[in-house]
């Protein structure tokens, strides 16, 4: 089965709204998303169906400025309304991206209008009339293809940082260099600099508040009935659950050590103190 990819890009006029309360502002952003997503799918128009999908919240972009979002990741199609056969997509990009950007957007400011009543927030009464004068970022990628594919991905995206490693490249004491990818200019590679204060500005405010959780499921991918549902559309789909040596194999490896070069297997989770009786210090 393909999965398909959206991401859903709060505007950037909200951004100080999300540097003074970080935890409602995302929260809205996630659920306005997840009732945007599940409301057009609902839509017979659209495509009629019950779907599930997961969301992972971002919210830097490739210079570290705050630029929150949403990738979701949405398997190809989903339930009819009696959960009694499976509906597959009927656009090339799941949906239609200017209904789900309409729709997010009514969404979300109807939640951040309900926040403001409840005076939950403090902003002027100005800015709901100016963010409903244009139409917000969603974006649709091509469908990923395999599960293979998908888990590839998931694994780079999941858990990753504002920057990684590999981009920085020098810090001289006062400053600190790093490659960033321009995407408003044919994805060139530039190397910004920025002094150190600055960088660590820019980098702490992707810190989230104590216990936010950024990824999150939702529709038949739910927790509470996610484990029938799956069960319910692979027999709908006529396909059986993979095999787990078909993901660890050596000769299918989705992943490859940076140094070396070879083909990494995933191995067990392990505690601290059972990484620490396995790798015994030796200093």
């Amino acid at each position: 089965m393909p999965y398909f990819h959206v991401v859903f890009t709060l505007p950037h006029v909200l951004n100080p709204l999300c540097q003074r309360h970080p935890r409602l502002l995302y929260d809205l952003l996630f659920r306005a998303t997840a009732e945007t997503m599940l409301e057009v799918a609902a839509d017979p128009r659209h495509l009629g169906a019950r779907i599930g999908f997961l969301s992972i919240l971002h919210t830097w972009g490739q210079n570290l400025r705050l630029h929150p979002h949403l990738h979701c990741v949405i398997p190809a199609g989903g339930f009819d309304p009696d959960y009694s056969r499976w509906v597959h997509p009927r656009y090339a990009f799941f949906l239609p991206v200017k209904v789900l950007s309409r729709v997010f957007r009514g969404k979300y400011l109807a939640l951040l209008q309900r926040a403001l009543r409840k005076r939950r927030i403090d902003c002027p009464s100005t800015l709901v009339r100016a963010l409903l004068k244009d139409d917000w970022v969603v974006y649709a990628k091509p469908a990923f293809g395999d599960p293979v594919r998908v888990l590839r991905y998931l694994g780079r995206y999941t858990h990753r940082v504002a920057i990684s490693n590999q981009r920085l490249l020098s810090f001289d004491g006062q400053r600190v260099s790093f490659r960033w990818k321009d995407y408003a200019h044919g994805n060139k590679q530039r190397i910004m600099t920025l002094t150190a204060s600055e960088f660590l500005r820019r980098f702490c405010q992707h810190v989230l508040p104590r216990g936010f959780v950024r990824i999150r499921h939702f529709g038949y991918l739910a927790n509470a009935r996610r484990t029938a549902l799956i069960a319910l559309a692979r027999r709908q789909l006529a396909c059986l659950p993979p095999a787990t040596s078909h993901l660890t194999s050596p000769s299918q490896a989705a992943w490859r050590c940076p140094r070396c070069g070879a083909n990494m297997n995933i191995g067990p989770n392990l505690s601290a103190q059972q990484l620490a009786f396995r790798c015994p210090d030796t200093s």
